[in-house]
């Protein structure tokens, strides 16, 4: 049988492509533009968008089970709400989700309470799923490398409590490994959850420390301006989604984004390979 990948051009998507192909795996990918769907051969390419339940019953033809990936946007509880009523209408019962860690406790955030929603609704339609909570992605802070090296400063406002960042390709290997023990089962499987993060809760100040390590040069911590945060966002989306990261960061502040005990240890496992670190990241996009 086929799996389908959503979100297939995302920085998530593509590698989760790779993964299952490097295992073998019948995968078709959804795009919105199949010219950005430059594949491995043999992935079949479907035209289509989470909003259009035509272009989403074609895709999901012959297809047993669901990467689900939806980017932020206004309407990103819509988009997941569809895509679900028609994959239990096309007999799809294996699912795996990528939500966010904390999407229960960080509910003033909109794209968190948005993960939550699609998450209380899996549970609610019966899905055979499992849900991958991904702690801050470390490719974030390649947006923000110029600053770093330019002036010597680390600006993302992320806080004195922690924050388990974790690779993309960390995030994409899990999602293929969770997806075939979903689709090779005999039988569907209990709903699974698990947090994704790194091997280190970091603070804003371990993290201007590592860019000093490993740029040999003083880094500065920028420190906790929320809302300079927001207003330079400004600059590069939307108004509603600055907003949106501007509450994010506080609660970064206000809680960090720790893992819980034995989320790294499972991680280990289930890879079979360390984690990961965020120097190792820093090193290879310095």
């Amino acid at each position: 049988m086929t799996m389908l990948v959503t979100g297939a051009t995302g920085q998530i998507g593509r590698q989760v492509v790779q993964q299952l192909v490097q295992r073998g795996a019948k995968v078709r990918a959804l795009v919105r533009n199949p010219a950005k769907a430059d594949f491995a051969p043999g992935v079949d390419v479907v035209q289509g968008d989470l909003l259009d339940p035509d272009s989403l019953r074609n895709a999901y033809q012959g297809v047993s089970t669901l990467f689900l990936l939806n980017a932020v946007a206004p309407d990103e509880f819509t988009q997941a709400l569809v895509a679900l009523n028609l994959a239990k209408e096309a007999g799809i019962e294996r699912l795996v989700y990528l939500s966010v860690i904390h999407s229960d406790r960080y509910l003033n955030v909109p794209h968190f309470a948005g993960k939550y929603g699609v998450e209380r609704v899996i549970e609610d339609l019966g899905f055979s799923a499992t849900i991958l909570r991904p702690a801050y992605f470390m490719e974030n802070d390649a947006t923000v490398l110029d600053v770093v090296r330019e002036y010597g400063v680390y600006p993302m406002p992320i806080g004195g409590k922690g924050l388990a960042m974790i690779a993309t390709s960390d995030i994409a290997e899990i999602a293929a490994v969770a997806l075939l023990h979903r689709e090779e089962a005999s039988r569907p499987m209990p709903l699974e959850r698990y947090n994704l993060v790194g091997p280190d809760s970091l603070t804003g100040e371990d993290v201007a420390r590592i860019w000093a390590e490993v740029l040999g040069r003083p880094v500065a911590y920028g420190g906790d301006d929320t809302a300079a945060f927001e207003q330079n966002l400004r600059r590069f989306m939307p108004g509603w989604m600055a907003y949106d990261m501007g509450l994010m960061a506080a609660r970064f502040l206000s809680e960090g984004m720790a893992p819980e005990a034995g989320d790294v240890g499972r991680l280990t496992a289930l890879l079979g390979r360390p984690l990961r670190s965020y120097r190792e990241f820093a090193a290879s996009i310095a």
